[in-house]
């Protein structure tokens, strides 16, 4: 049997439990020598628990065309949002402020996404998500 030979590499973002061949998703898939449906039905199946929120995905397809995908937490931006219980970020962030979380939510946010921070500790992690939420207008407090 020959070795797999890594030919691909890419990342996605698609909602969790919920993602479906139509695009943007399966142009994309279909574009890099990924069998569409059959990567929906193995991602679906991986992120059932994430139902509805949007998740990250890196995908690595080999020379066969087969396929590894990793699930990554969800973006920062959407975590935030969905704490801070606004629809968008601010567009001048500096003058505009959009909504306000807690410490204690930044802190579960930052646990949330300490696997794929680059940051040492839960402190460090914290100050990366609330410089993403100044950046989107919104206020930490505490």
């Amino acid at each position: 049997m020959a070795k797999k030979e890594v030919i691909d590499k890419f990342k996605i973002m698609a909602p969790g439990g919920s993602a479906t061949p139509a695009p943007p998703l399966g142009p994309v898939l279909g574009a890099k020598g990924v069998n569409p449906g059959q990567f929906i039905q193995k991602f679906n199946a991986a992120t059932a628990a994430l139902k509805g929120k949007v998740v990250g995905c890196v995908v690595t397809v080999f020379n066969d065309r087969s396929f590894e995908f990793e699930i990554k937490s969800s973006p920062a931006s959407v975590l935030i949002r969905e704490a801070a219980g606004i629809e968008k970020g601010s567009g001048v962030p500096n003058k505009e402020k959009v909504g306000k979380i807690t410490k204690a939510q930044c802190e579960k946010i930052a646990k949330e996404k300490m696997a794929d921070l680059n940051a040492g500790s839960i402190e460090a992690a914290m100050r990366i998500v609330a410089g993403q939420a100044r950046s989107m207008g919104v206020t930490v407090e505490g």
